[in-house]
């Protein structure tokens, strides 16, 4: 057996390449070692035409502003996410500035995030709403207009073709952007490989057990060949997606008995067509329909990858057993385990308006679909338009005392009790707050680190241990910062 290696990061993600980028900065020592099944790193959720380049930052997304039974805007998820994302750029902006991300564009780019709604109701819903905000140190900026010659300055596709009598409103924020995941997690990863990590594409982790001494060890054989291979960690983290489940289940860490997970799968009408991409440069999203769950608002989306402009209008919604795109159809069934099987059922009865939802969307005839574009840009011709499958979203459900189980839309990090091992589960928001729950991991598994690593932490992230809300001063100067050195909009 070879010398044990320090860290093994599954997967060949945003969240593996961010948590080696973190590591190495604390330990540069440190053996890293990255297990991508595919031949090339961030080809599944981290993938921007898989719905990972949104720059989730809570400005226009509105599930994260419900309103409550009394009419007010609950507005804490939205302040929580902003966080999160604050951080995120802290830390891509120190990387920046240290020379590990050479060029910001590459990855991140200046797209106004808008909320766009019609109907009496929810134009006071978005009235609301931005009243909530507006004055908040994170959300400065946040613009309102039920003026359609406005809107139509901040977004034109929006109004030609619509009643004149239809009641309408919106918000922007100038200083939203667009960013491409899969870029960012090629950069961070190639800066790990120059660093001295190593990077193994084309590799199946086959087992993942725990030894009697402490150390994990590693079963992986090659795609290519399909040679077997051994090595063992002394601290592993699971960033493989959907697979992260079934990973976690073969390592039989015990803290993940009772989670299940339930696949959904995403389609996206996508154009290249210049002269429509050039006519609509912005992040909008509606509200859901009633009963529809988070994940499916609908948004209208500039999209820059590789420095080319592109629309994408989704999601719809669908159905499939895998838990990666290029997964197994027998992911669904292969996960699913006495310890879990309750907490599956429980989640499955207690959330039929999202089977509803579901097979509706799996039954939908393709006008009904496009139908749904132009209630965003009317005038949409789908000779413009192509359909592109989106990545497979797993959600997380989980044991809960009363209900037997729960279907979480959102991501958790499940550790061991001595930290040697971990894992993401979970999508939105995902690979926006990558930083903040690789930090929120690091504290959880290395407890004994943190007072040696804190004052390195806080180089990178300043922020860290505190909430910019607290400090209207310091979020200003701190988004200032970071916008500066990410060549973006304050």
């Amino acid at each position: 057996m070879n010398t044990p290696i320090d860290v093994a990061l599954i997967g060949g993600g945003i969240m593996s390449a961010t948590l080696g980028t973190l590591l190495k900065q604390l330990e540069p020592d440190w053996d890293i070692r990255i297990f991508e099944r595919l031949g090339e790193s961030a080809l599944e959720s981290s993938n921007p035409w898989n719905n990972a380049g949104t720059g989730h930052s809570a400005l226009c997304e509105l599930n994260y502003t419900p309103e409550r039974a009394d009419g007010t805007i609950d507005i804490a998820s939205a302040v929580k996410v902003n966080e999160q994302f604050q951080v995120s750029r802290q830390f891509w902006s120190f990387l920046v500035e240290d020379g590990l991300l050479p060029d910001p564009q590459a990855f991140i780019n200046a797209t106004p995030h808008m909320s766009f709604v019609w109907g009496d109701d929810n134009v006071e819903y978005l009235r609301k709403r931005y009243e909530a905000l507006k004055d908040h140190p994170l959300f400065g900026g946040l613009e309102f207009s039920d003026d359609a010659s406005v809107i139509r300055s901040w977004a034109p596709v929006l109004i030609p073709g619509r009643k004149k009598s239809q009641p309408i409103a919106a918000t922007r924020i100038a200083a939203g952007t667009d960013v491409d995941f899969g870029a960012l997690t090629n950069l961070l990863t190639d800066a790990l490989v120059e660093n001295g990590a190593k990077v193994d594409y084309d590799s199946r982790i086959t087992a993942i057990r725990k030894q009697r001494d402490g150390l994990w060890r590693i079963s992986y054989r090659r795609e290519i060949g399909h040679t077997p291979f051994e090595i063992t960690a002394r601290f592993v983290f699971v960033g493989a997606g959907g697979n992260a489940l079934n990973l976690l289940q073969k390592a039989r860490v015990p803290e993940i008995r009772g989670f299940g997970g339930f696949p959904v799968s995403g389609e996206f009408l996508r154009t290249d067509n210049p002269e429509i991409v050039a006519r609509h440069q912005a992040k909008v999203y509606g509200k859901a329909s009633v009963g529809s769950p988070p994940m499916s608002v609908p948004h209208l989306d500039t999209r820059v990858v590789g420095g080319t402009a592109s629309l994408m209008f989704g999601p719809y919604a669908g159905f499939s057993p895998k838990f990666l795109k290029t997964g197994s159809w027998f992911d669904l069934f292969k996960s699913i385990r006495p310890h879990n099987l309750v907490p599956m059922i429980a989640a499955g009865t207690s959330n039929l308006s999202l089977v509803k939802y579901l097979v509706g969307q799996l039954v939908a005839r393709k006008s009904t679909k496009f139908a749904a574009l132009q209630e965003f840009f009317p005038e949409a011709d789908p000779k413009d338009w192509y359909r592109i499958t989106a990545g497979q979203r797993v959600q997380v459900i989980k044991k809960d005392a009363k209900k037997g189980g729960v279907l979480q839309f959102g991501t958790e990090v499940v550790a061991a009790a001595d930290g040697s091992i971990a894992g993401l589960l979970g999508a939105s928001p995902g690979a926006s707050t990558a930083v903040p729950i690789m930090l929120g991991l690091v504290s959880t598994c290395f407890p004994d680190k943190m007072d040696e690593w804190r004052p390195r932490i806080l180089k990178m992230v300043p922020s860290f241990g505190t909430e910019l809300s607290d400090d209207p001063k310091k979020a200003d100067a701190t988004m200032t910062r970071t916008a500066k050195a990410l060549g973006i909009p304050r």
